[in-house]
């Protein structure tokens, strides 16, 4: 849902309410110390801003706002200024110039302006967020979105627009601390940022579990194992064959020797036996082969950890704007 709202109106009508600027009354605070030669200028230049607002000369309006004011800091302009300042989509500057109209009350604009740029500061709040940032590291140097805030040991805290930031802590010999987000309108994050020596960030990671390559040299070892079973199995077999073959072909009673079913059972078994075990013999092999390839492909590997914050992936933020008032959402893919 939008509104309507007549700003430039809003303007005009404030210069020309001459009960607000208390010229006649310089005991009022944000009059006092200034000349009535001084009062004059700056209302001249409050009513070119006046004019440049009215033809949506709003880049005009703000610099003859700008230049009253270092004439005189009245609340007056403050605010006015923080009109034009919304057309130009500078949410941080109208905040200051809304925050300096309110600092006196009601009085140097009237209860209804007063009360219109209590509302303003109201929404405009829900587009900013308050960032605190400390680092205790000596010598390191802190920025935020590539501007640099200040050099460890120190704090920060100031606003920001809502929507997506980076701050960083970086030394010369050191990792830096970089952490991306985006921060949600009307809300306060602290941050402690700090440099890390390369070990401090020094990781080790595993493709896979360490008990793989142990289980398959264990399968390996294994197989191996019974494949030496059975090989010793079939050569006893085949030893008793060979016997009684020999007690066979030796037998008096005998002119030749023609092995019987039970003989014939045990050379079967013997060489089933032989054939098992180089089966195992193989695939024990295999299985210690592969798990020499395990064991280096399963190596602790080294890799630097990265310093990084969440950011979430749908922000709402609050958008106003001289005609209209709303809120867009930021998406992060």
């Amino acid at each position: 849902m939008t509104t309507r709202r007549t700003w430039t109106a809003l303007c005009l009508a404030l210069a020309l309410s001459s009960t607000s600027w208390g010229a006649d009354e310089p005991e009022r605070p944000w009059a006092k110390g200034v000349a009535k030669d001084r009062q004059t200028k700056a209302i001249g230049l409050f009513r070119e801003g006046n004019a440049a607002l009215k033809e949506s000369l709003f880049p005009k309006a703000a610099a003859s706002y700008r230049d009253a004011l270092t004439v005189w800091d009245h609340p007056a302009i403050h605010y006015n200024l923080a009109l034009a300042l919304v057309n130009l989509d500078q949410p941080l500057e109208v905040h200051e110039h809304l925050t300096a109209a309110l600092k006196f009350g009601a009085a140097p604009l009237d209860d209804d302006k007063f009360q219109q740029a209590q509302r303003y500061l109201a929404l405009i709040d829900r587009q900013l967020t308050t960032v605190k940032i400390a680092c205790t590291f000596p010598g390191a140097s802190v920025r935020l979105d590539g501007r640099p805030l200040f050099t460890g040991p120190g704090e920060w805290e100031g606003q920001v627009r809502a929507g997506p930031h980076t701050m960083t802590a970086s030394l010369e010999g050191y990792l830096s601390d970089e952490r991306s987000m985006v921060l949600a309108g009307g809300d306060t994050q602290k941050f402690d940022l700090r440099v890390y020596k390369s070990e401090e960030l020094t990781e080790y990671r595993r493709a896979f579990s360490p008990v793989i390559p142990w289980a398959t040299l264990g399968v390996g070892v294994a197989a191996v194992g019974a494949g030496v079973a059975l090989h010793l199995s079939a050569a006893n077999s085949f030893a008793q064959y060979d016997k009684q073959i020999t007690e066979c072909a030796t037998g008096k009673a005998n002119f030749g020797c023609f092995p019987n079913s039970d003989a014939q059972a045990l050379k079967t078994s013997a060489q089933g036996s032989q054939t098992g075990g180089f089966v195992l013999y193989a695939v024990g092999g295999a299985a210690v082969a592969a798990s020499a390839v395990l064991f280096y492909v399963g190596r602790p590997i080294a890799y630097q950890r990265t310093v990084n914050v969440e950011a979430p992936r749908v922000t709402l933020l609050p958008l106003i704007t001289p005609s209209v008032t709303g809120a867009v959402a930021a998406f992060e893919f």
